[in-house]
């Protein structure tokens, strides 16, 4: 969740930080946090750049029905002045019944609001990117214990090597490989995954594919094949990909903290549909899911050439998302061979 400064006051949190993985970890545990007090806890989300001074003292006033609420207001930097000052004065004096969060990347924009906040007591959790080796190996290490499993240092520098420093992608493959062993992680461990499987770097082929990255999906395809890793798990990253954002854009507007529990997907896979999808029509989503599918029955069926297969994926998605549709991106991902 990052590192965490304990204020006067539990009632205001603010998360300083701009590692995406650990914003959303803070908030969640925030809210979490506030309705194992209580389960019926109302959560209202705001964004700083559009909140107004004049709603704060309506967000914050005493309930008809009672009850804790929850208000988290993103990117706090982005604040004017009357509701920078707004949130000062309240803060002084917060409500026992609400807890209020407030995110700050933590650069000199909005910063009188960042260290306003620090002054009046308020719990601070650190969120930034992590910066150096030791740092990312210190949090792999933290993330198999939170997932109760225990791993290596040299494990820890094998994973990275492996995946890289995205900590979304971290996060994920220390996932995987707790369910999928005994939880006891070694560099060997590492290897032999990797050696077999290839969910991350599917996935960093699907990602680049659905924002229409064709080079650099084709560049991350090429290295994961080179290196041995099956086409199979490839193709069904790219299936994941395309049904994920279908699902979240199906689901309509909301935080990705609110559509988490009706998904049932983390809310920061949430956050990344939700960027990936711009840009995409429902008609695009489904020229790329019969593109998904079609790749999967080539891959999966013993197709003379997969990675072939797997390259037209990759064209047609991103003509999909184009809107000049999957066979011509097929057809023209034809002609690179």
């Amino acid at each position: 969740m990052g590192c965490v400064t304990k204020g006067a006051t539990d009632s205001i949190v603010l998360v300083s930080g701009d590692e995406e993985l650990l914003v959303t970890r803070a908030v969640a545990h925030a809210v979490e946090t506030a309705r194992a007090a209580d389960p019926g806890a109302d959560l209202r989300e705001y964004e700083g750049g559009t909140l107004g001074a004049g709603e704060i003292a309506e967000m914050v006033s005493p309930s008809l029905f009672g009850g804790r609420r929850v208000l988290v207001i993103r990117n706090g930097q982005d604040a004017k002045k009357d509701l920078t000052a707004a949130l000062l004065s309240y803060a002084k004096q917060p409500d026992p019944d609400v807890t209020l969060v407030i995110t700050h990347p933590g650069g000199a924009k909005g910063k009188a609001l960042a260290d306003g906040l620090k002054s009046a007591g308020a719990t601070v959790v650190q969120a930034m990117k992590l910066k150096g080796n030791r740092e990312r190996v210190a949090f792999v290490r933290d993330e198999f214990r939170r997932l109760g499993g225990r791993c290596t240092d040299d494990a820890a520098e094998a994973l990275l090597a492996a995946v890289g420093n995205d900590l979304r992608e971290l996060a994920a493959a220390c996932s995987q490989l707790v369910a999928d062993t005994d939880g006891r992680i070694g560099a060997d461990t590492v290897a032999r995954y990797y050696r077999g499987r290839a969910e991350v770097s599917g996935f960093t082929v699907a990602d680049a594919a659905m924002v229409g990255d064709v080079p650099g999906a084709l560049e991350a395809l090429r290295w994961a094949l080179h290196v041995g890793v099956d086409p199979v798990p490839i193709a069904d990253a790219i299936a994941d990909g395309v049904r994920t954002v279908a699902r979240v854009a199906s689901a309509g507007r909301g935080s990705a903290y609110q559509l988490a529990s009706s998904l049932g997907m983390p809310a920061w896979k949430i956050e990344r549909a939700q960027r990936q999808g711009r840009g995409w029509s429902p008609e695009g989503l489904v020229d790329a899911m019969r593109a998904a599918a079609e790749c999967n029955a080539e891959v999966k069926g013993g197709s003379d050439d997969r990675g072939y297969a797997l390259e037209r994926a990759i064209f047609a998605v991103a003509a999909a998302r184009q809107g000049t549709g999957a066979s011509d991106g097929a057809r023209r991902g034809s002609g690179v061979r």
